[in-house]
């Protein structure tokens, strides 16, 4: 057949197309652009029937191959149908507001000085272990305040050298002053309430603590 004579034609060139061969060239640049975008498995429309054709769920059309499908996603009656779901969902599940996180008041002190403490160092006559039991007064304390304590490293602290020979134990009660003891670094008996234990004495307003060191274990 000779192209270069039909209607339009120009000499040198090929013949004008049809109207099914560019129907046709426009799929299949359509289904090219789908196979880049789309990933089958993720699409929640795409669904193969048990004839072993596919379907758009969307639009409820059916579809011999996923080259079809992949085309049919890029026209104007897919994209319309997908512009209208993305409205609807919108309307009916409309985005709300993160939940305002509670507010938290944050109770401030005015600070009135360091507490008096007394330290009281001793040895059990049967095992042999070394222990240190602190008496630290609260006469002024705050209402519904209970004393704080706990243990910190040398690394931790930013006043003295880092040392790891020592390690430091750390009394809290506001209005107070936190105020800290630098004693050894030693592994603390915590095995049972007489090697380790806290009293808060809410009528005399002193707080006791008392720990007890390990013994060391021997060499052979």
């Amino acid at each position: 057949m000779d192209f270069q004579h039909r209607a339009g034609g120009k000499t040198g060139t090929g013949g004008v197309a049809s109207w099914s061969e560019t129907n046709r060239d426009r799929r299949e640049r359509l289904r090219q652009l789908a196979l880049e975008t789309i990933d089958l498995q993720k699409d929640p429309y795409f669904m193969k029937n048990h004839l072993g054709s596919y379907e758009c769920k969307l639009c409820l059309t059916l579809h011999n191959n996923e080259g079809s499908y992949l085309a049919h996603t890029q026209g104007k009656k897919h994209q319309q149908n997908l512009a209208r779901r993305a409205a609807r969902e919108a309307r009916d599940n409309p985005v709300q507001p993160a939940p305002a996180k509670p507010r938290v008041d944050i109770k401030k002190f005015v600070k009135i000085g360091r507490p008096g403490y007394r330290v009281t160092k001793q040895r059990d006559s049967e095992t042999g272990q070394q222990s240190l039991l602190f008496q630290v007064d609260y006469p002024e304390i705050s209402d519904n305040i209970v004393p704080r304590h706990r243990f910190m490293s040398a690394y931790e602290q930013k006043i003295e050298p880092p040392d790891r020979k020592w390690q430091y134990l750390l009394f809290a009660a506001e209005p107070y002053e936190t105020i800290a003891f630098k004693v050894p670094s030693r592994e603390v008996d915590k095995s049972d309430s007489e090697r380790f234990w806290t009293l808060w004495n809410k009528e005399t307003k002193q707080f006791f603590l008392q720990f007890s060191y390990k013994l060391p274990k021997p060499m052979f």
